[in-house]
Parts: structure tokens; C-alpha cells; sequence
């Protein structure tokens, strides 16, 4: 295997400045044109042909080799989260109300770097790779978008992506075949009483205690309903009602989100959920209504896929850096969408801050969050070895 991980600290300096420029100026949705800008301008000069779509400000570039062969994908997440940072970096969000909390910037940083490294390899490539920059994966289907705008056609062999996270320790990986993250749906549950004065309850009909019960009544139909060894979790995120400390509301609103890993399950909890919110408001005068929405599939890495991915990843680092994730996580991410059509895999990468404790440190989706940034390096050589791995796989076999 190439020396990857020579390469790739090499530019550990770029990928960091690129990465913390990204960071300072975070957008959000399916459309991240300031971000696109900077990654193109990144990967300027390099021998990549560029296919982007209108439905959002993702772009495929394109690296061909010599002698045709397969096709393999890598794909790197750019929007930021609807957040106010409170981190104190130096180079920290100036955009109110949007941060980097997931580590999208280090993605693009990191593919970026991946992209540099292949190129200056391409006259030995024994096939084409793909390097997708996709938007809106924080609930925008970015990835769908993509998919549906055509510029992952022909569709690839195989496709790899890379999560950082920092809780785990800063430099181990870990991955599975499989189910690896759940499917997400949200839903939102309106309750319509009558409104009036809080000294005359008598009068009204308040259905601010309704969502209460229906609240704790979503949690015990979990238990009670969903079986153990097919597993769902419902959160309720969000419970809105009244603008006055001295008025009853007319309504109140409970948000919240579905994960599970089957149909099945998934089915169960839907049902459950509407049952309930028809019928406890019902119970006390208030009328119920409730709308779920499909977020993201469950994603699914293909067993070959997922083999070739740990290879790949223990000719990086010792094994003791490589830990094989013994379950699911409830987590959701778009690139399962990716991962219906192509066969693939995705792997987390710990990046827990220099001092900090991978284990109660500020987690993902945090507006506290920080990184250690040196692994940086490591992904983009993860990315070039999972390339070098699948090509070195296929032309065995």
C-alpha cells in the first residue's frame, strides 16, 4: 500500500486553513455557495472534471485513470447547523445562527486533501473516483438531491464517507457491517382546545396539561409496544404552547423525532404515535392531529464494503486504533441514500480535542464542539486507502 499517511501530513497546513476558513463562514441548507466556492478554489489546477446540479450547490469532481476500470465514490457533507457557537476559537462562526457542529467543515477539508493526494497519483489510478461535496445533510436530503439531479450517473461500484467525531479518541476508528445508523422521521402533534383566562381553567379548555400526558404517553408506548430486539426511540424535542403567564393557549405543539432500524418498527411507532395523539386529546375535550414526515433511511453497509473499509484502516494504524462498533447507533445520515443505490460503507473517526476526555467532552451537534484538527491528515489518507483497498480487491477477484 502507497504511504498515504506520508502524503497527506504534508498538507495537514492547508487542510487546517481551509477547514477553520470554512468554519468562520458557515451556511446552511441545500444551498452552500461560499463553501462550494472554497472547495473548488481548493482543488484548482488538479486533472478533475466538475458536474454540479440546480437543486443545490453540490458538485461530483471527477478523477479518471488511464486504463478505465471501476468507479469509487467519496463523499464529504458541507452545510453547517442552525447554532450560535460558543466555542471562543479563534477562528469561531461570524454568522449568527449558523455553526459548524458536526464536522462538515473537516469533511470537506478532509476530501479536499484525499483528492490532492490521488491526483498526484493518477497515471497508476486502475479506475475513476468520485469526489461528491453535497450540501444539506442536517435533514435536507442533500444527498437524494444529488442523486436525483444525476450527477452520480453512472452510479459507482463502491462508496465510501468518514464521520469525525469527538467522542471517540482522537484517531481511532470504528465501523460495522450492516444496519450503522437508524432511520429518522419527525413528526409534529398539534392540540386544539379553547383558549381563556389561567384564573378561570373551569371555562376553558387548557391543552397545555394534555401535552404533558401525551408527552409521557409517547415514551411508555415505546416500552410497552416496540419490541426490545427491534429497537426505536422516540423524542419529544420540542413542546410549545401559550406566549403569557396569565392566559390559557388555544393550542399547543409537540415536535419530535422517530429512529428505528426496520420497517417493522418503524410502522409500529407511526401508528402508535397517531393513535395516541387522536385519542388523549379526545379524552379531554381537545382535538388531535398529527403530521410525520420521512427524514433519512436506515443506513446500511454493505458487509464486502465494510470489510474493505476496516483493511484499509488497519494498514493505516495500529489495531488497537481500529474498534469494531458492536451495535447501532441512533444517529441518521443522508449518505444512506447513497448507500441504497451503490454498495458502501461509512466509518467514524475519533477527533477528541487536545486535553479533552472522549468521553464527556461536547458531542456532536454541540454549540460548544471543537475538534482536533490533526486528524485531518489521517481521514484524507483513510479516503485514498479505501480507493487503493477497493481497486487492489477488484483486480484480484
Amino acid at each position: 500500500m502507497h504511504n498515504w499517511k506520508v502524503a497527506t501530513a504534508a498538507m495537514l497546513d492547508e487542510m487546517v486553513a481551509l477547514r477553520r476558513a470554512i468554519h468562520t463562514e458557515p451556511e446552511l441548507g441545500l444551498k452552500t455557495p461560499a463553501t462550494t466556492k472554497k472547495a473548488r478554489a481548493a482543488l484548482e489546477g488538479l486533472p478533475l472534471e466538475f458536474a454540479d446540479g440546480g437543486s443545490t450547490t453540490g458538485f461530483v469532481a471527477t478523477l479518471r485513470g488511464p486504463s478505465g476500470g471501476k468507479t469509487v465514490l467519496l463523499r464529504a457533507d458541507m452545510d453547517a447547523l442552525p447554532l450560535d457557537e460558543e466555542t471562543g476559537l479563534a477562528f469561531t462562526s461570524q454568522i449568527p445562527g449558523a455553526m459548524h457542529a458536526c464536522g462538515h467543515d473537516a469533511h470537506v477539508a478532509m476530501l479536499v486533501g484525499a483528492a490532492r493526494a490521488l491526483c498526484e497519483r493518477k497515471d497508476s489510478l486502475p479506475g475513476t473516483v468520485q469526489f461528491m461535496f453535497q450540501p444539506g445533510e442536517e435533514g435536507w436530503h442533500g444527498a437524494r438531491h444529488m442523486l436525483d439531479d444525476g450527477l452520480i450517473k453512472p452510479l459507482p461500484d463502491a462508496a465510501f464517507a468518514i464521520h469525525v467525531t469527538p467522542n471517540i479518541p482522537s484517531g481511532t476508528m470504528t465501523g460495522r457491517p450492516g444496519p450503522m445508523l437508524a432511520a429518522a422521521d419527525r413528526f409534529e402533534i398539534i392540540i386544539e382546545g379553547k383558549g381563556g383566562h389561567a384564573s378561570q381553567p373551569h371555562d376553558a379548555v387548557d391543552p397545555v396539561p394534555v401535552a404533558g400526558d401525551l408527552a409521557s404517553a409517547i415514551h411508555a408506548m415505546v416500552t410497552r409496544r416496540i419490541p426490545a430486539f427491534d429497537p426505536c426511540v422516540i423524542t419529544t424535542g420540542r413542546l410549545m404552547a401559550g406566549n403569557a403567564c396569565n392566559v390559557i393557549p388555544a393550542t399547543a405543539v409537540i415536535e419530535g423525532t422517530i429512529r428505528s432500524f426496520s420497517e417493522t418498527t418503524r410502522e409500529l411507532a407511526c401508528d402508535g404515535l397517531r393513535r395516541l395523539a387522536e385519542h388523549i386529546p379526545a379524552a379531554h375535550l381537545c382535538r388531535g392531529s398529527i403530521t410525520i414526515e420521512p427524514v433519512f433511511p436506515v443506513t446500511v453497509c454493505d458487509h464486502s464494503i465494510a470489510a474493505i473499509a476496516k483493511c484499509a484502516a488497519l494498514e493505516l494504524v495500529e489495531s488497537g486504533e481500529w474498534i469494531d462498533m458492536p451495535f447501532p447507533a441512533m444517529g441518521a445520515e443522508d449518505f444512506s441514500y447513497v448507500l441504497q443505490k451503490v454498495p458502501g460503507a461509512m466509518i467514524f473517526l475519533g477527533a477528541t480535542p487536545e486535553g479533552g476526555d472522549w468521553r464527556d467532552c461536547c458531542a456532536l451537534h454541540s454549540n460548544k464542539m471543537v475538534l482536533d484538527e490533526k486528524v485531518m491528515a489521517l481521514g484524507a489518507a483513510l479516503h485514498c486507502a479505501f480507493v487503493e483497498a477497493y481497486f487492489a480487491r477488484n483486480l484480484i477477484s
